[in-house]
């Protein structure tokens, strides 16, 4: 039976200086977030296993993790950082031990002054084109308006997964407007799901809603819709579950979380797509012992 996972969240040891992004209002972020403090909530649903995402830049991110994993045999796996573009990036690859729970790598590529040339760079992209044959996932991290240059990039990286966070980030803020943010988003995304080696993590949403002032019903409905969207694109089998905690808890409890997909996954998904959902598909994609 495939085991119920939590394919992203965050670990940190808080320092200012570190996490930059962790700005005013955002006190529930500003401490140490480690497996202790998760663990209890995973045992609360189910949750037999987790991916350890980066959330900073530096190889000192991936030790970090790759640490927590080594002491804490229900994380499954560890998507590090690495500076894909240096030109020995195949030696510092094999400088992280066999029999690492390494799984993939990620680039804040959302944050780029210019993100079209950051992924159309020959350096970055010879590197990504390497963790391919070398069958590690890139996790794809993009705001909804980077999309289209995404989508342009991920075409010409066919020989592995890799894997969309958070649904491409779309504006939920500005759903309530207008619907124009909803259609260039759902036509960005359906295009990108074209692509058979990408797959999309249902993760992400409750803070691309405006939290500050909190979730209100029509953002929930925003969100699912954004759900609906993403099956449409993807299929029911190259969804995968994401709590994105701790940093959900700006807008959302783990409950509240998980309950949001859980509620969409029972109305729409057979069982067997249930259970792709919250498990398979990251095993499929990451490479993970069921």
């Amino acid at each position: 039976m495939t085991p119920r996972i939590d394919a992203h969240q965050h670990f940190w040891r808080y320092r200012a200086e570190d996490y930059p992004w962790i700005g005013a209002g955002m006190d529930v972020l500003g401490q140490d977030k480690l497996p202790a403090d998760l663990q209890p909530i995973l045992h609360d649903h189910r949750i037999a296993a987790t991916i350890a995402v980066q959330a900073r830049s530096g190889r000192e991110e991936t030790r970090f993790l790759l640490g927590l994993a080594k002491d804490t045999p229900w994380i499954a796996g560890v998507v590090g950082w690495e500076n894909l573009a240096v030109a020995d990036l195949g030696e510092r690859l094999s400088e992280w031990h066999a029999g690492d729970k390494l799984v993939g790598f990620r680039h804040q590529v959302q944050d780029e002054a210019d993100a079209r040339a950051f992924l159309e760079s020959t350096d970055f992209n010879r590197g990504v084109a390497l963790l391919q044959a070398k069958n590690y996932v890139y996790d794809v991290l993009v705001f909804e308006h980077q999309l289209a240059d995404t989508q342009v990039f991920c075409a010409r990286h066919d020989k592995h997964w890799l894997v969309l966070d958070h649904l491409g980030k779309p504006a939920l803020r500005e759903f309530a407007k207008d619907d124009a943010a909803l259609k260039r988003w759902k036509k960005e995304l359906l295009a990108l799901g074209k692509l058979p080696h990408v797959a999309c993590k249902l993760s992400g949403l409750v803070t691309e809603a405006d939290w500050q002032t909190g979730l209100q019903q029509n953002d929930y409905e925003h969100i699912r819709i954004c759900l609906d969207t993403a099956l449409e694109a993807f299929g029911p089998q190259r969804l995968m579950f994401g709590s994105d905690w701790p940093v959900c808890l700006l807008a959302a409890s783990y409950d509240k979380v998980a309950a949001v997909i859980a509620d969409w996954a029972e109305s729409n998904l057979g069982q067997d797509e249930q259970a792709s959902l919250w498990g398979g598909t990251a095993v499929r994609c990451y490479g993970i012992a069921a």
